[in-house]
């Protein structure tokens, strides 16, 4: 058998993803209250490093190199685009918006429809560091439902 010819496998959600910052003590003040409000528990805290843990997945951020730290994140700059959590209620997404005005972030759209998938809901907002991060809510199966096929004519991603 060749490697070609192995089956797939079925993944189990994504493990994890790690933010380089440029400020570290303003990111972690915001993820201190954003993360635990998403329902992740923070496992690890160093002086450049801190990791939350919950809901099948888990967030890093780590401070960036000395060389950077007068950089900040340019959304069209190869890399990432933004992240993106999903909630389990569409009342989630109004009770994270309220939360993330409680706490003083910026919120560029939303709580509003989306077209991507039929009854996507979503909140797009930023991090210190300006790195954009949305929470949504979609309903049943999504766009992997019999005869739904993803929605891009909206070029608002």
């Amino acid at each position: 058998m060749t490697d070609t010819e192995l089956p797939p496998i079925d993944v189990n959600g994504m493990a994890h993803v790690n933010l380089t910052v440029s400020s570290f003590s303003a990111a972690l003040e915001f993820y201190d209250q954003l993360l635990p409000f998403f329902g992740l528990k923070k496992v690890m805290e160093t002086e450049t490093f801190a990791y939350w843990v919950g809901g099948r997945t888990a967030l890093a951020i780590q401070r960036c190199a000395p060389e950077y730290s007068r950089e900040v994140f340019v959304q069209a700059r190869v890399g990432l685009h933004h992240l993106c959590f999903r909630a389990r209620e569409h009342d989630d997404i109004d009770a994270a918006a309220r939360f993330l005005k409680e706490i003083g972030a910026k919120i560029i759209r939303g709580p509003q429809a989306g077209e991507w998938a039929p009854g996507y809901y979503y909140v797009l907002f930023e991090d210190p560091d300006g790195i954009r991060l949305e929470i949504c809510h979609v309903p049943g199966r999504g766009l992997l439902k019999e005869g739904v096929s993803f929605n891009n004519a909206s070029k608002d991603y």
